[in-house]
């Protein structure tokens, strides 16, 4: 198994601008798309039966799920998931144990540091979340985590831009938000959201996605539940 620490960059607004840094803990052939092969784990008794979740971990859609920042405690939880990769939205470095982690399971890391900030001083990157976007709709990552700190703002301003791909309605792409928000919702979140122009990722196919109908048609299913 090779380590590699390249770094990709991006070059944004006329100027050398770092958005994504891969990580390649394992490198392994991108051109392969079968699934990575099935492991038995042996029998796990007592406390190892205690699979403990990130904090506001949740499926998004097939093969994809949000969380907030996992630690060691979480790691026998994301061993049941088969991650390929990892989107990580928060600049804070992982730890050494966590580093590990993705090492032996050959999980990729994709590294985009988006800081955290308080209302009114908001700066969300849109370029960063576009190209965060087009390596969550790349099905050779998945299965896929998206985490930041608390699994609420960065990673809710990305899922709610991929349900506008998924042409979801407003109403649902903001209760979805606030859900994981709860007390903590930003206005500035919803009218990022809002804003975010998905017409240069349309091309982008979504097989996976279980909202689709047989025709093709994407289904919000906040107002299926209402028919």
């Amino acid at each position: 198994m090779k380590i590699d620490h390249n770094s990709t960059t991006s070059a944004t607004n006329g100027g050398d601008t770092t958005i994504c840094r891969t990580i390649e803990v394992a490198v392994f052939d991108r051109g392969d798309l079968s699934p990575p092969p099935v492991v038995a784990s042996p029998p796990v008794v007592g406390d190892e039966l205690n699979l403990i979740p990130p904090l506001n971990f949740a499926m998004v859609d097939n093969g994809i799920f949000r969380s907030g920042f996992p630690d060691s405690a979480n790691f026998s939880f994301l061993q049941t998931l088969g991650l390929r990769s990892i989107i990580c939205l928060c600049p804070e470095p992982y730890s050494e144990a966590t580093m590990e982690f993705l090492k032996d399971g050959g999980i990729r890391l994709y590294k985009f540091g988006i800081e955290g900030y308080k209302e009114p001083f908001v700066n969300i990157p849109e370029d960063t979340i576009r190209e965060a976007l087009k390596v969550l709709l790349d099905t050779r990552n998945h299965p896929v985590l998206i985490h930041c700190k608390r699994g609420k703002h960065r990673t809710g301003c990305l899922v709610g831009c991929l349900r506008k791909l998924q042409k979801w309605c407003l109403s649902s792409i903001f209760d979805e938000y606030q859900r994981f928000a709860a007390a903590k919702a930003r206005v500035s979140d919803q009218r990022f959201m809002e804003l975010f122009d998905v017409s240069t990722l349309k091309h982008i196919p979504m097989s996976f996605s279980c909202s689709k109908r047989k025709g093709g048609e994407f289904l919000d299913p906040f107002l299926r539940q209402k028919e």
